[in-house]
């Protein structure tokens, strides 16, 4: 990465303290975005029962968060570069802090769906310029695998960790204490962040304050993220006429930009064959984690009939693989092997957890057919994330980093969104199906589960696929033998 004459001033903090108590706090932040976003899975049994959501209404309270989410990451990861990425970061926190204190009170359909997507909002703001902090706090390569291990521990430990803590408050306080639990978070993360963080001026709205192309892109993203979200919920034809109007969107956008005299988005970002290739590889990597997640936990509840407490104890064991890994072994693993080769063992092991819960059967055993391929795809995943974080970030400019960060924000948040999308419409059209023929309930579940399972197989091995050959020549021979990224 190179420094020009437009970039923002780099973090450089005297003191080691100081640069990995700034991690710490980036943590916090993002812990908190991340577990909401997992955290309310669980709970939506409750909160239909409680507010008298119907089926379709109640995936708003999710849709809600993540339509803003995915939408705002690139503007505010843009914005962190230009105005200051820590006074984006402890804005957000501000935000996403109030909106969870009232989505916890509230006692309406309509003031929880609002409440969420001030969430949404709040929680893009915060999360969109964390990578570029800490690529500016731990330019030294080895340094910044080990704080970039840390921050994917926290976030991949963060979305099973939310099942866990979602099943548990729920069960024992009630629904309200999954939003309310943030207030103490929040209070004592934005006032660590206002007193740890170092000040960054940013490089002014004047090098790239582009509004009309900042409506686009966000009305852009917004729209693709709906559009993926509420697939399931709509008839073709107005999906493809909501994805024509996406692409229409995005077309402009880049028009924009194009002849833009001082544009958002560099459009020489995409250049980077690294950063583009790092980014789709996430696309159908969180993809198939997202679909795991969500379905599997569906799977220990309605077919294995666990309650809701025990079905976050079952994931537990995620969260634990995860951050025991990636802090033990994740940084030292790409400094002795490189990012690449680490990369495709962690894919390995998430095809191969995958396809063994594609044999999942009615009859199941907790012991026999979930824990194992859990362990197998938190192992994956806790070698791959790393990795994949460290190329793509190694493949943006200084000036471009916090934009850089948006984007592979917006990746996850997309990918997980489409995988999310496309398992659950097949696994629910499988079951239909099969209902239809006169199978017992339990039966068609698990067959809607399996096939959805073995779709996410084919996404995994896609993305190992498109890593295997889009990364390889990116990262020189006589870089991977020392580590470095």
């Amino acid at each position: 990465m190179s420094i020009t004459a437009e970039s923002p001033a780099r973090v450089t903090p005297s003191r080691t303290y100081s640069r990995w108590a700034s991690l710490v706090v980036l943590c916090a932040g993002t812990l908190m975005t991340i577990l909401d976003g997992n955290i309310v899975t669980v709970a939506m049994p409750a909160i239909q029962t409680d507010l008298g959501f119907s089926g379709p209404g109640l995936a708003w309270v999710v849709n809600a968060y993540l339509v803003p989410f995915g939408g705002l990451l690139l503007l505010a990861g843009r914005l962190g570069d230009l105005v200051g990425r820590k006074r984006m970061f402890t804005a957000g926190l501000a935000v996403f802090t109030a909106a969870s204190v009232l989505a916890g009170l509230a006692t309406s359909q309509t003031v929880l769906i609002a409440a969420r997507a001030v969430q949404g909002a709040g929680g893009a703001t915060a999360s969109a310029v964390v990578l570029g902090m800490l690529v500016s706090l731990f330019p030294e390569p080895h340094e910044q695998a080990r704080a970039i291990a840390v921050f994917s521990a926290v976030g991949a430990a963060g979305g099973a960790l939310g099942t866990f803590l979602g099943g548990a408050l729920t069960q024992t306080l009630s629904w309200h204490w999954i939003f309310l639990i943030n207030l103490p978070i929040g209070i004592a993360a934005w006032l660590a962040a206002m007193r740890v963080l170092a000040p960054e001026s940013g490089a002014g709205l004047g090098k790239g304050a582009d509004f009309p192309g900042a409506a686009l892109i966000t009305g852009a993203l917004m729209l693709t993220v709906y559009v993926i979200v509420g697939s399931g919920s709509r008839d073709l034809t107005a999906t493809l006429l909501l994805a024509g109007l996406a692409l229409a969107l995005f077309a402009a956008f880049t028009i924009r930009q194009a002849c833009a005299a001082r544009p958002l988005l560099r459009l020489r970002l995409f250049r980077s064959r690294l950063l583009t290739s790092a980014n789709a590889v996430q696309i159908l990597m969180i993809g198939t984690m997202y679909g795991f997640q969500f379905i599997g936990a569906l799977y220990v509840q309605r077919v294995l009939g666990f309650g809701e407490l025990a079905t976050g104890m079952a994931f537990l064991p995620a969260p634990v693989t995860i951050g025991l890994l990636m802090l033990g072994l994740s940084a030292r693993t790409i400094g002795w092997f490189g990012a690449y080769r680490v990369l495709l063992a962690g894919l390995a092991l998430i095809i191969a957890g995958m396809a063994l819960l594609s044999r999942a059967p009615a009859d199941g055993s907790y012991v026999e057919d979930v824990l194992p391929p859990l362990l197998l795809l938190s192992a994956g995943f806790a070698a791959a994330m790393p990795a994949l974080t460290g190329l793509a970030m190694s493949g943006a400019r200084d000036e471009d980093a916090g934009l850089a960060s948006g984007l592979f924000n917006t990746t996850q948040v997309v990918g997980g969104s489409l995988g999310l999308a496309v398992l659950s419409t097949l696994a629910a059209t499988r079951t239909h199906g099969l209902l239809r023929q006169g199978a017992g309930l339990v039966t068609a579940t698990a067959a809607g589960y399996r096939l959805a399972f073995l779709v996410g197989t084919g996404l995994a091995v896609g993305a190992g696929a498109l890593a295997a050959v889009a990364l390889r020549s990116k990262v020189p021979t006589s870089t991977r033998r020392r580590g470095r990224v």
